[in-house]
């Protein structure tokens, strides 16, 4: 449908093409683009790093009341649990931006390290619950010792994916590329490129993609929006002036160009938008289909089962029949025996009547 679209329009000048050229090799934000803070991680892993030392020296830190360690362990990896929650939020909020500035592939790696440390915590309360439920019955080592060690298991783990996660977002912040997300991006009023026909080869990820690129596209508009409204008053006020050495012409030039630049992302984004429409009604049959052929394999299954229940039952018949036909062979065996010992006993007596005669 794609293809039609693009076949069925007027194909542009060199000087249209030429026009938009930098939309695809300049984004508008990349020049605005603002470093994602590490203070929060920095803080979260000497949070973890606490952690492991409590788990560490508990039993020279609670030296006074040593009966009190398994719950005072127990009450400190909980108030951990609520603080990975916090923090969780802060991680996915950081996230949420770096994939706004159309850094597609960080914000998805970022996406499921910043969810792995919470888990974890979650994980490890589940296992010093299990260890407090079965206290009793644990012999091998003593009940503080076993909490120690699967707090200090949940502080290297989680220790382990926060300094994952700095490490992207120092990456990030080093960063002198375009954002990836433009890299399916292609100009309306520029032949299609290759990508076109993979656009739905992969239907859940190129949506997903295609929804972060309206995404950054609309954070292009607003912040084209901005610049235009800063550019009419900045106009207006050299307008209103009497210099007659201001750059005027200039301003209206840059003004007319950004207002150019918004009108494309426009309608790339109405395209893509258009497109996504496409996408979703292509998943939206198939779909179907594959609850057709669902449907129509339970019929097969219903008419197997059927099947079998008929070939059980002939089966318990021809079972009934031959235990029948052995009944009938061995009465008629018995018959046959009974009339030759009637015949044997016959012969005697019609010897003997002719003598006696």
């Amino acid at each position: 449908m794609s293809m039609e679209r693009h076949a069925s329009s007027t194909s542009p000048s060199p000087e249209d093409n030429a026009m938009f050229l930098d939309i695809l090799h300049e984004a508008p934000l990349f020049g605005h683009r603002k470093s994602r803070s590490i203070f929060g991680s920095v803080v979260y892993f000497i949070v973890l790093a606490g952690y492991a030392i409590l788990a560490a020296g508990a039993p020279w830190i609670f030296h006074p009341i040593q009966k009190f360690i398994p719950p005072l362990l127990c009450s400190c990896d909980v108030i951990l649990l609520a603080v990975t929650g916090i923090f969780q939020q802060y991680f996915v909020i950081q996230v949420q931006k770096i994939r706004l500035q159309g850094y597609y592939s960080f914000s998805q790696k970022l996406k499921h390290i910043v969810r792995l440390p919470f888990a974890i915590t979650a994980y490890g309360t589940a296992a010093m619950l299990l260890v407090m439920v079965w206290k009793p019955q644990i012999g091998i080592l003593s009940i503080s010792t076993l909490l120690r060690i699967i707090m200090f298991i949940e502080a290297i783990c989680a220790g382990s994916f926060m300094s994952a996660y700095i490490s992207y977002v120092h990456q990030y912040n080093s960063l002198n590329s375009q954002p990836d997300v433009l890299n399916s991006l292609y100009s309306p009023l520029q032949p299609s490129s290759s990508l076109e026909g993979l656009r739905y080869h992969d239907g859940g990820r190129l949506s997903d993609q295609q929804m972060a690129l309206l995404q950054y596209q609309r954070e292009n508009l607003h912040f084209l929006s901005e610049e235009i409204l800063r550019l009419q008053e900045c106009l207006s006020k050299y307008e209103r002036s009497n210099d007659g050495s201001t750059p005027q012409v200039d301003l209206a030039h840059l003004l007319a160009a950004r207002d150019q630049e918004l009108r494309t992302l426009s309608a790339e984004m109405n395209q893509l938008q258009s497109e996504l429409s496409l996408a979703r009604s292509l998943i939206a049959e198939k779909e179907s289909e594959v609850q057709r052929v669902r449907n129509t394999n339970n019929q097969y299954v219903e008419e197997n089962e059927r099947l079998r229940a008929i070939l059980g039952e002939w089966s318990t018949r021809a079972a009934k029949l031959e235990r029948a036909l052995e009944v009938e062979q061995m009465s008629n065996l018995e018959l046959q025996k009974k009339i030759s010992t009637y015949r044997n006993q016959r012969v005697p007596y019609e010897s003997n009547e002719p003598g006696g005669a």
